[in-house]
């Protein structure tokens, strides 16, 4: 693996596993959709590629004090099978959209990003718990993998290569 395949988050599959038609992987792809993942994967609509997984959230309000902030991301990678070259071309972009409000008026800050990373949010409360000491409890989790591994798995067992899009066409 050469250093612009990490740069891009390319992954080749396990030697000796034979590649799988284009429409087993579709399926193998769309099955991922479960009533229990917070994702959703759909053919493209005009997107310019074969398939589609977006994941969309609000994280739950934040107050402290007379200031209240709202933080909501979207996630969606756009992906592309490639029948020739025997693997799937994966654009991933990132928006995250924060709002903050007092009493005095609010600020609002946009931040996009294209290509493979890594987004983690996570919320603690403090409280006490049934022995009465001090404890900390995760309220809200969001991890940007949870959508990518399972597609990124799905494409490698299945005799593909996932090429990860930074610049040009998908």
């Amino acid at each position: 693996m050469g250093l612009f395949d990490r740069f891009t988050g390319t992954r080749h599959p396990p030697a000796g596993v034979p590649p799988v038609s284009r429409e087993e992987l579709r399926g193998s792809l769309l099955g991922l959709n479960q009533p229990d993942v917070p994702y959703v994967i759909r053919y493209s609509a005009g997107e310019r590629c074969d398939l589609v997984a977006e994941w969309r959230l609000v994280e739950p309000a934040r107050r402290q004090f007379f200031v209240e902030s709202h933080v909501s991301h979207a996630v969606r990678i756009r992906m592309r099978l490639v029948q020739e070259d025997h693997e799937l071309r994966a654009l991933e972009e990132q928006w995250k959209v924060s709002r903050v409000g007092s009493p005095t008026g609010f600020q609002l800050s946009k931040q996009y990003t294209r290509g493979p990373s890594r987004t983690v949010s996570r919320r603690w409360t403090v409280g006490r718990g049934e022995s009465g000491r001090l404890e900390m409890t995760e309220t809200f989790r969001f991890d940007s993998a949870r959508l990518r591994e399972p597609l990124r798995q799905a494409v490698l067992s299945a005799g593909r290569t996932w090429r990860g899009v930074v610049f040009g066409k998908l």
